[in-house]
């Protein structure tokens, strides 16, 4: 049984960076697809990052270019860049896995992470 553990939130200043971590052995999965949401308190969650098993990824237009979803070699850990922070970016963000999917665009995101608080201040 997969399980998600995020971690690498925290407080920082604007225009900083910070790295999210998701723990995530997907090793023995031959499709899947893993992804980063976030929520702020009182909006509606978000889908910011995906990947999938073939390593295409994809992002919301708020993130793309400062945001970078990647996995390390051993598909164990899921990793979310983000650079040039801003106070909008300021959420819980947890990751999500579709172990099955061949494409993130119609994944049935059912397993979840905990979540990590990330806060940015201007």
């Amino acid at each position: 049984q997969v399980q998600l553990v995020e971690s690498g939130g925290g407080s920082v200043q604007a225009g900083g960076s910070l790295r999210l971590s998701c723990a995530a052995s997907v090793f023995s999965y031959r499709s899947y697809c893993l992804a980063w949401f976030r929520q702020a308190p009182g909006k509606k969650r978000e889908r910011v990052a995906t990947i999938n098993s073939g390593g295409g990824t994809s992002y919301a237009d708020s993130v793309r270019g400062r945001f970078t979803i990647s996995q390390d070699n051993a598909k164990t850990t899921l990793y979310l860049q983000m650079n040039t922070l801003k106070p909008e970016d300021t959420a819980m963000y947890y990751c999500a896995a579709d172990l099955g999917a061949r494409w993130c665009f119609n994944a049935d995101f059912r397993l979840w992470g905990q979540g990590t608080q990330v806060t940015v201040s201007s």
